[in-house]
């Protein structure tokens, strides 16, 4: 059997392990949450800002792509005639660094320096060309060594006619590849093969420096936009410091609701209730001796439990556990409806006495008497009822009407334990008790304990003296029951007759018992 120490503790183990448990799972969920919540607000701005970007350009090709067919329509005519409708076409742009015809080859005609015949690919060398491109070029005319954005529409099916729109790409850099940290650290405008960061300029390669890169292409035209970024899963870690208070408040507050909620689930108190409700506790029941007669008057019916969670346990374990935790009058009603359904197991003899412990708080508000008379009385005992009331509790529970409605019932009250617990000479006087069960502890001190062994003798003079009957609990030598039966206690209970058996072997132990008898 375990003992009340290993019980508690085990069952504390219990709790506080689902506790740590929802403690860590609390905080990582809390952290996890909130870094899954980050990451896709992140990656939602970063999506935002490119798609800005994005958007921003569109916005300065659409009104080059719209003047389209109005420019081409200029390619051949002589540049003194249309240089100044170029050139309102060009500010109407607003973006657009200079708008340029190219005729055979020949770029003869620039909204901002007028006429000029250069050959176009000394400007640009992929030009000219017999379709519409879009590309990032240094510029080489108007403010050399600059990056511009090429717009190129071709007039003729051979290429060597069309329209040269430059646009200020840097200018505008500062509005549609503005980076924005942490988020994004830098933005790169992708034409072809060729990327233009405004701090770095235009290169072959695009460097991401370890940062990683998120690039939204245009649907309109044949550019795209990359973020460098530390990434979102990054960036979002970076995030979860942040969130540590968070974290540990929420692991505490489900900390504190878990230890709440398992003070019911994790707790002794729940396997008592779990034990009553599947029958795990078994009646046994110990053979009250009249030594006078050597015969067998009586029994007092003890409860065992066989959890088949954790094995055995004392009932000096789960009797304490039970009363502190407001369940020893459930316990108490299985005992007496249990003991009712297996009164045919016992003589049927008025004078034969059937014991059932009883706490003083079963005594309040007549609880007592209205389960005698549901689990009891209904199935019209033969044997005399003794209710020992037990000392562990203090006595004032106890329900003086109900005394005297036992007594009208002719159910015997017996103090157990007496001289233990709370009991006083004014209990006595008060309650009337029809027996006082002497505690094992005097009893073994018999022959050993001078103090104890006054104070034996001291109860047993009071029984006398006030008339009630007396038994002796714990008898385990002949010594005991002699120096009892010397001192006028006959009635005897303890292992020298027989130790606790289950209810069922109880017949045969009688039958035994009463065969070596004369």
């Amino acid at each position: 059997m375990q003992t009340a120490q290993w019980i508690i503790r085990k069952y504390l183990r219990k709790r506080i392990a689902v506790c740590v448990i929802i403690a860590v799972g609390a905080f990582a969920l809390t952290l996890g949450t909130r870094f899954i919540s980050q990451r896709g607000v992140n990656q939602q701005q970063i999506d935002a800002l490119t798609a800005h970007s994005v958007e921003s350009l569109n916005k300065i090709l659409r009104p080059v792509e719209f003047q389209r067919q109005e420019m081409l329509a200029l390619v051949g005519q002589p540049c003194m005639a249309i240089h100044l409708p170029l050139r309102k076409l060009a500010v109407m742009l607003q973006t657009v660094r200079s708008v340029a015809l190219v005729k055979s080859g020949q770029l003869y005609c620039s909204s901002t320096l007028g006429a000029r015949n250069v050959a176009v690919h000394t400007l640009q060398p992929w030009l000219p060309n017999g379709q519409p491109r879009l590309e990032l070029a240094t510029d080489h005319s108007v403010l050399k060594g600059t990056p511009i954005l090429i717009q190129w529409y071709p007039a003729s099916a051979d290429g060597q006619d069309g329209v040269l729109v430059s646009i200020n790409i840097d200018l505008l850099s500062n509005i549609i590849l503005e980076p924005a940290p942490p988020l994004i650290n830098h933005i790169s405008l992708n034409v072809g093969n060729q990327h233009y960061q405004p701090d770095v300029g235009i290169t072959d390669a695009l460097s991401s420096n370890g940062d990683s890169i998120y690039t939204r292409s245009s649907a309109a035209f044949p550019f795209s936009v990359s973020a460098l970024s530390p990434g979102a899963e990054r960036l979002a870690l970076r995030n979860l410091l942040s969130q540590l208070p968070l974290a540990i408040i929420m692991s505490v507050l489900f900390t504190w609701i878990a230890w709440l909620a398992t003070a019911g689930r994790l707790s002794f108190s729940r396997e008592i209730n779990m034990g009553i409700a599947g029958k795990e506790f078994s009646l046994y029941c110990q053979p009250q001796m009249d030594a006078r007669m050597q015969r067998c008057i009586g029994v007092e019916i003890l409860l065992r439990w066989h959890n088949p969670r954790v094995g055995w346990v004392e009932p000096d374990v789960f009797i304490p556990i039970a009363e502190t935790q407001h369940l020893i009058i459930p316990l108490t009603r299985y005992v007496i409806g249990e003991t009712a359904k297996k009164l045919s197991l016992f003589p049927q003899d008025p004078a034969f006495q059937i014991g059932i412990n009883v706490a003083a708080p079963h005594f309040k508000n007549g609880r007592l008497m209205q389960d005698l008379h549901q689990h009891w009385f209904s199935y019209q005992p033969v044997q005399q009822l003794t209710v020992e009331l037990t000392e562990r509790d203090a006595l004032h529970d106890v329900n003086y009407q109900v005394r005297s409605e036992l007594g009208n019932r002719q159910v015997k009250l017996a103090i157990d334990d007496f001289g233990t617990g709370n009991s006083s000479l004014s209990w006595l006087e008060m309650l009337h008790p029809d027996v006082l069960k002497i505690d094992k502890s005097f009893t073994s001190a018999i022959g050993t304990d001078a103090v104890n062994s006054t104070v034996t003798e001291i109860i047993i003079a009071l029984g006398q003296r006030l008339n009630i009957e007396l038994i002796a609990e714990g008898v385990e030598t002949r010594e005991q029951a002699q120096y009892l039966q010397r001192h006028g206690v006959h009635l005897l209970q303890g292992y020298l007759f027989s130790p606790p058996m289950p209810l069922e072997d109880f017949p045969q132990w009688l039958a035994e018992h009463e065969a070596k008898q004369p």
